[in-house]
């Protein structure tokens, strides 16, 4: 079975493109699923930043309301 998926074309530097090609090899992945996984990471340092962020007033309020 022949799954085709949807793709795109997004410019980029030369430089660029040698370094994911590199990063491709070494991974024994393809250069797009190299983006991907570099998409991801991008999205998960955000996500860490953001929970590491200081937490507003209502936010303390609610992480230190009692369960029951």
């Amino acid at each position: 079975m022949l799954i085709c998926m949807q793709s795109t074309s997004v410019r980029i530097d030369a430089a660029t493109h040698q370094e994911l090609k590199r990063l491709a090899a070494e991974m024994n992945t393809t250069v797009g699923n190299t983006v991907s996984l570099a998409v991801r990471a991008l999205r998960q340092d955000r996500i860490g930043e953001e929970l590491s962020a200081p937490s507003g007033e209502d936010e303390g309020t609610w992480l230190d309301a009692d369960v029951r």
